[in-house]
Parts: C-alpha cells; structure tokens; sequence
C-alpha cells in the first residue's frame, strides 16, 4: 500500500492555490508545510484528509513528463464537485465526468490536468 506521493511543480505558489481549491470537494486540503530550510532542498506542500497528507507537491520545477493521480470520491456527485471546483481553479478538462465502462460498470471518473498537466483525476467506484 502506498502511503504518500510526491511530485514536482513548476511553480509553488501557484500548485498551492490550484490543489487547495480543486481537492476541497473530495476533503481533501493543505495539512502541513515544510520549508526548504528543514528540508534541506525545497518547500513542499502535504495534501491530504484527516489530517494525513499523503499528496505532497514540491518547489523542485516542472517534471518532464506528467503523471496521473486519482483520488477516491466517496460519491457521483463528489466527482462532479472536484471537476468543477478544479476547472474553476484554472484546470484543463481531460475528460468531464462520466462512465468509463472500459475500465467496469460502475467507474465514474472525471480527470483535470494541472497547471504543470499532472492529470489529477476524482473517482467513484459505487453504483449510481
């Protein structure tokens, strides 16, 4: 089981502000900081749910290929929430919410990509 991610952004500030308002309607939100100073490197960013960060973002500039992160929707409507708050935060649509029956039955997804085109992606597995 995997107990925390971390990728690289281009830029900080911007990252902070577009996760904060995109991961809100899945709970997700900014549980804690660390500066490049305790690092030793670069600040980054934890994002996580009750009071876990298990999503970490740093200062460490654009990677070269982007990666696909999903995050678990407790409903429909949750991923409905995220696609829209994530659009709203300056996201790009990669794909609006819906069935995806080629992965099974009940996947309903919606995937955003990122100011650095990360596609960050809300899924619900329940039936409707």
């Amino acid at each position: 089981m995997i107990d925390h991610l971390g990728i690289s952004v281009s830029d900080y500030e911007r990252a902070k502000a577009f996760y904060a308002k995109a991961l809100a309607p899945l709970d997700y939100g900014l549980i804690m900081e660390v500066t490049a100073e305790q690092t030793g490197h670069v600040a980054s960013a934890g994002f996580g749910a009750n009071g876990k960060p298990d999503l970490w973002f740093s200062a460490e500039g654009a990677m070269n290929r982007p990666v696909h992160i999903a995050i678990l929707a407790k409903d429909r409507a949750t991923v409905d929430a995220f696609y829209k708050a994530a659009m709203a935060a300056g996201g790009r649509d990669n794909g609006a919410p819906g069935i995806r029956p080629h992965y099974h039955p009940n996947y309903y997804g919606a995937f955003v990509l990122d100011p650095d085109g990360h596609n960050i992606e809300a899924v619900c597995h329940a039936p409707e």
